[in-house]
């Protein structure tokens, strides 16, 4: 990458800078950053290797357990090793790349929920045609689609950044290269820029939050024609669906969809939707689907047997 900055390296601040706090900070993130992975793949290798679990539903879940675990990647290990080490200092190449795998696997985290609304609304509103609607082939475009929807999602952030020259001071009071920590950096007038980002990750975050509220507003009034059953099983998926939206888009819109100013509380919310919900989306998933944790049983039992 090149750029018009005289800066090589920069350096993160953190979470904290008192040691013992780090220490803390490294062993809980350590816990979450297992657990998200541990939990991410559990889910992935249910999904593939399970036969009761071929729906478009799981086959959007294998997606979304699968951008959660690279999402958790490209920022957990760097905090994890700053919070452990003293060096903190990241090369202006590596903060770009992290800009660019941040807004490439949010994006794509952002598809992933609106695909799997969709899913849900014909599976409940139009249940007849859902075999022809929702076909694999269907599927497989609807995730090329989001693929090279986020790459070019993720390149418009970059093309803005690497315009910019960085003068100095080269600290990033941040525990992540993103592109708000990193206008303050910026020697000249960021207005625009930071206009054109609020243009697009803003108002990509708040419309793409307020369609699959619509969706699911359509989908739970639609219920009231479905027997007990059916809505009871229907209720029980919309709302883990629902939950993982509302903890997924509110910090990022609360992120992208302001002035350029920064709060003591933005680390706090940057850490929940990169490090905490990751974490948290097995667990929905998993504790509130039957037939995801038959499935593991059933896994779980056949390999038992198989070992013995």
């Amino acid at each position: 990458m090149s750029n018009n900055s005289s800066m090589t390296i920069f350096i993160l601040l953190g979470l904290t800078q008192d040691p013992r706090e780090q220490k803390l900070v490294f062993f809980i993130f350590l816990i979450f950053y297992g657990g998200t992975v541990v939990g991410n793949s559990l889910i992935m290798v249910t999904i593939k290797f399970s036969r009761t679990l071929g729906s478009p539903m799981y086959f959007f879940l294998f997606y979304l357990s699968l951008i959660d675990f690279c999402f958790s990647t490209s920022i957990a290990p760097r905090l994890l090793a700053n919070s452990l080490f003293a060096k903190k200092t990241i090369s202006y190449n590596e903060c770009m790349t992290q800009v660019f795998a941040l807004h490439l696997f949010g994006c794509m985290e952002i598809f992933i929920l609106i695909f799997m609304a969709a899913d849900r609304y014909v599976a409940i509103c139009k249940p007849l045609r859902y075999p022809t609607i929702m076909r694999s082939q269907v599927c497989i475009i609807l995730i090329v689609f989001a693929w090279i929807g986020s790459f070019i999602h993720a390149a418009s952030q970059i093309v803005l950044l690497v315009r910019l020259p960085f003068c100095g001071p080269n600290l990033i009071d941040h525990y992540c290269c993103d592109v708000q920590p990193l206008l303050k950096l910026a020697c000249v007038d960021t207005y625009v820029v930071n206009l054109m980002i609020v243009s697009n990750s803003g108002a990509l975050c708040s419309c793409s939050f307020l369609i699959l509220m619509i969706s699911y507003l359509v989908i739970l009034y639609s219920l009231r024609n479905h027997s007990a059953e059916g809505r009871k099983k229907a209720l029980s998926t919309c709302s883990s669906h629902i939950l993982v939206v509302t903890i997924s888009f509110v910090p990022c819109i609360f992120m992208y969809t302001r002035p350029p100013t920064t709060y003591p509380v933005d680390k706090m919310v940057t850490v929940f939707y990169t490090i905490a919900t990751p974490f948290l989306n097995p667990l929905i998933y998993t504790l509130r689907n039957v037939e995801v944790k038959n499935a593991m049983r059933k896994l779980w039992n056949v390999k038992t047997m198989t070992e013995c």
